[in-house]
Formats: C-alpha cells, sequence, structure tokens
C-alpha cells in the first residue's frame, strides 16, 4: 500500500482543488492518506509580516483564488467576490488546524479529512470566518463532532504541540509551500497534482516498489 502525507492548510485554494482528488485516487487504489497541518500564517500579525496589512493579504490571496478558479473542476465552488465583499479580514487557517488535530486524536484521520473539507467548502464557497470559533463549532457539529471530550482535547497543549510537529515534520523534508505530498516518507511533491497527475504517481510508485521487491 502507498502512504501519502498531505501537508494542507484550510485557507488554502490550491489544496481546496486536491483534496477531492485524492479522494477518488484512495477509492481507485490501495493508498492511504495522511493529513499533516501546515499553517502559512498563526495570526494576524504574521499575516501583516508576509502581506503588509490585513487589506493587503485579502487582496493578494483572492488573486489567488482566481487562479486556482481556471484548474478547478468546479470553479463555481470558488467564491472570490462573495469573501471580497465579506466583513472580515482573511482569516488564518491556525485555529482550524487545531480543530482538525483534536478530531484527527479522538476519530481518525479520515474525521480530519472530513472536517477539513467542510472547513474548506465554508471558506472558499460560503465565504465564512474560519478563524472564528463560533464557524468552527457550528462546522464540527454538522459533521458530529461536537462534544465535551472535543472541547476537552482542544484546551490540551498535546494539540498545539501535534501542529507544530506536522510542521517539524515538513520541516524535515524541507517544505516550504503546500499543497505538498509525501510518498512512503521518501518522495516530496510540492505542487497541485491533476488526477491523471495523481494516478501516474502512485503507477510510478507501484512500479519502484515492485523494482525493489525484485532486488
Amino acid at each position: 500500500m502507498t502512504t501519502i502525507e498531505f501537508f494542507h492548510d484550510a485557507v488554502c485554494g490550491w489544496c481546496y482543488l486536491l483534496s477531492p482528488r485524492l479522494r477518488k485516487i484512495a477509492e481507485k487504489y490501495p493508498v492511504r492518506i495522511v493529513h499533516r497541518t501546515f499553517v502559512l500564517q498563526h495570526n494576524e500579525q504574521e499575516m501583516i509580516a508576509r502581506f503588509g496589512s490585513l487589506s493587503n493579504a485579502k487582496q493578494e490571496i483572492l488573486q489567488h483564488w482566481k487562479q486556482c478558479q481556471l484548474f478547478s473542476e468546479n470553479p463555481e465552488l470558488i467564491n472570490v467576490e462573495r469573501m471580497r465583499i465579506a466583513p472580515f479580514d482573511y482569516p488564518t487557517g491556525y485555529l482550524a488546524a487545531l480543530y482538525a488535530k483534536a478530531i484527527e486524536q479522538l476519530c481518525g484521520q479520515q474525521a480530519h479529512w472530513d472536517f477539513f473539507d467542510a472547513v474548506q467548502r465554508a471558506h472558499l464557497y460560503e465565504a465564512r470566518n474560519i478563524a472564528d470559533a463560533q464557524v468552527l463549532n457550528e462546522i464540527a457539529k454538522a459533521q458530529g463532532f461536537v462534544n465535551a471530550e472535543l472541547f476537552t482535547k482542544l484546551c490540551s497543549p498535546c494539540i498545539k504541540q501535534a501542529v507544530m510537529k506536522d510542521k517539524l515534520r515538513a520541516k524535515d523534508f524541507g517544505i516550504h509551500t503546500i499543497p505538498s505530498l509525501v510518498v512512503n516518507g521518501k518522495k516530496v511533491v510540492s505542487q497541485t497534482l491533476s488526477l491523471a497527475q495523481l494516478e501516474q504517481l502512485i503507477s510510478t510508485n507501484e512500479t519502484d516498489q515492485y523494482a525493489e521487491e525484485k532486488l
């Protein structure tokens, strides 16, 4: 079985394109997807340091959204104009990452994936503020994840440590951008692959594994 580590941030439009393609790959091939959080900016201060101001951040990132539309199978699910007029600054994905790791620890990798996809849809299509705990609580509730155990887990230092651990793992592979994939702990792919490219990646990996077994 091929293991693919998927490094992502809930605010990343390119991750939004890649996730459903990986789902199709996981349905068709013996592939295990492992989700790794990779937060681009943790807070407003980091956002300002990166973009100059919060208004600049939204303007520049929405240009990325437009690029994502060009390569999306469903460009109508990226709602640039709705986010442009949304009455809040462009959010960071840090709080969503904490929720995702808490849900993962309670319910497993598939739950992390389901929550992540729901948060991305809320962000890129519904233009909701995913840096707002109330919004994330509503998303988690709709996914069936809200309970006292979740909130206890969210308050635990181990969740922040889990997010940091994913970032350190990315550093070990020299990953600086997302989405990034790590195949069987060896090959790093830091780009948004099409479905055909993903299938080629799996096919090549299976061939390489067979060759290694024959040696």
